[in-house]
């Protein structure tokens, strides 16, 4: 007989953004979970991808940990699509994005697992499966295993889950490759971006202060570089490929030595065909790649994560049935093909031709305009979502703003509610007129008033509705005017059937 397995409910391979989200997400809702991670600790060489747009914000908000966030980065007003857009009309408390490198998002969420207590076996990782009726055997590369009911892979681009599982990852391959890294020079370029005919080059320090809504850059530390490569790179990048391609833009690689860490992205953009086999699922870069214009990526599997987590939970609980695994699928692959397609046409604009300028102006001319601003800075920062539940209200399968309402004479806002990731229906008609008994075990039911407008970033106003069910996620799932028509439905769709009396 072989060792026996250690089992967990659920186990995610990966400990980045989108696992660490995940998996606090599960804790939440009392879920055994934990995660398989191939770095011995938390920590990151250098400062990598950064940066959380609005939308994520409010998301961490809805848990109640987006000031742990915000009290690290630096706040800025605007997202980019070609241009600079600025989304600081949003009716939202989070009208901006934020700057903060992502080995500082990830250490914030270590943290939060670790208060949820979710255990991370580190220093080694998943290098295999078997998935069956009732579960999953997961072989570790240090020769343990562990046992699942679902395992999630949040292995990145190259995920070994995804291509375990056979999910086929259609797209297209690169067209431009560009190389970063954090290093030492002897000599300083300049600052700033660069462009010529080979794309767009740049130099950063990593010691900066914001003033009066400047950078100002402070003396010492390491240098950030990032070199559009003349032709398409691929594989691990070492100094001398960095140092190659300074010299064929510049030439000169400045003296560059002593790297913290090199690394190579490109526009390949691929998705995944499935997010699920079974009980075997994908989130973030697992799912979906493209190129990092935009800051797309970490936002999207963070979502991923968070969309997922409440599902998988109830399905784990039998509280639901596996079918709402499915929903995932619908609902995600068309936020991130929308992304992979907005990371496409930024690529395209990056082109140097005089054709691909003359466009470039054009489009910069368009987003000069109030209706296009709105609807391309809802897309990049997350408000554009909306999940196809049917017709209705203009609220059904958005995201619901965060009102300021009054609950027995007390102020409470509605993302407090959601800080325990369980379901809410919010009565905002007379006070008891709604019965949910079959579902009170799953459901928080809140009496409240609101008198204010109810406006949504990019569609402006909408009419106030009698009660809204908000799913785990933020997003409204069922609408109400005088009458409970469709609400047991929306129930049982979402938090499965009534609990027998």
């Amino acid at each position: 007989m072989g060792a026996a397995k250690t089992e967990h409910a659920v186990v995610i391979a990966g400990g980045g953004p989108t696992g660490l989200m995940l998996a606090g997400e599960l804790a939440l809702a009392c879920i055994d979970v934990a995660i398989v991670e191939r770095r011995a600790s938390q920590e990151l060489a250098g400062s990598r991808a950064g940066g959380l747009h609005s939308r994520t914000i409010e998301i961490l908000d809805q848990r109640g940990i987006a000031d742990r966030f915000l009290s690290e980065g630096q706040t800025f007003g605007v997202v980019h699509f070609h241009v600079p857009l600025d989304i600081s009309d949003f009716p939202t408390r989070h009208n901006y994005g934020l700057g903060l490198w992502q080995n500082h998002i990830e250490r914030i969420l270590a943290e939060w697992a670790l208060e949820l207590k979710v255990p991370i076996y580190r220093g080694t990782e998943v290098t295999g499966f078997a998935q069956d009726d009732s579960g999953v055997d997961v072989a570790l590369s240090d020769g343990a295993a562990l046992r699942a009911k679902y395992l999630v892979g949040c292995d990145g681009g190259r995920s070994l889950i995804r291509k375990a599982a056979g999910i086929a990852f259609p797209g297209s391959d690169p067209t431009v490759s560009n190389l970063i890294a954090e290093v030492e020079v002897a000599e300083q370029p300049k600052l700033g971006i660069h462009r010529n005919e080979f794309g767009a080059h740049g130099f950063s320090k990593l010691n900066y202060e914001i003033r009066d809504g400047e950078i100002v850059y402070l003396d010492g530390g390491p240098l950030r570089v990032m070199v559009t490569e003349r032709n398409v790179g691929s594989g691990e990048p070492t100094l001398s490929d960095l140092s190659e391609a300074l010299i064929g833009i510049f030439g000169t690689d400045y003296g560059i030595h002593s790297p913290t860490w090199i690394s190579r992205f490109t526009d390949m953009t691929r998705q995944a065909a499935s997010y699920r086999d079974r009980r075997v699922l994908l989130a973030g870069d697992a799912a979906h790649v493209h190129y990092p214009t935009g800051g797309q990526g970490l936002n999207l599997g963070v979502q991923d994560a968070v969309n997922l987590g409440w599902k998988l939970a109830q399905v784990v609980k039998q509280t639901a049935p596996e079918s709402l695994l499915d929903t995932y699928h619908a609902e995600r692959h068309p936020v991130a093909a929308l992304a992979l397609r907005n990371t496409m046409a930024q690529v395209a604009l990056l082109r140097t031709d005089d054709r691909t300028k003359a466009l470039g102006e054009a489009v910069s001319e368009l987003m000069r305009m109030d209706e296009p601003r709105k609807r391309f800075a809802a897309d990049m920062s997350g408000f554009g979502i909306r999940y196809d539940f049917g017709e209705g209200h203009k609220l059904l399968g958005r995201r619901m703003p965060d009102l300021d309402l009054i609950t027995e004479g007390s102020p409470l806002r509605v993302f407090t509610l959601l800080h325990d990731a369980r379901p809410v229906l919010l009565n905002l008609a007379e006070p008891g007129s709604l019965d949910i008994t079959p579902w009170a075990d799953r459901v928080q039911l809140i009496d409240a008033k609101y008198d204010g407008a109810w406006e949504l970033p990019a569609l402006g106003a909408v009419t106030a509705p009698d009660a809204v069910l908000i799913r785990p996620d933020g997003y409204v799932a069922w609408v109400g005017n005088s009458t409970q028509t469709g609400l047991a439905d929306a129930l049982t769709n979402w938090f499965g059937p009534p609990a027998a009396a």
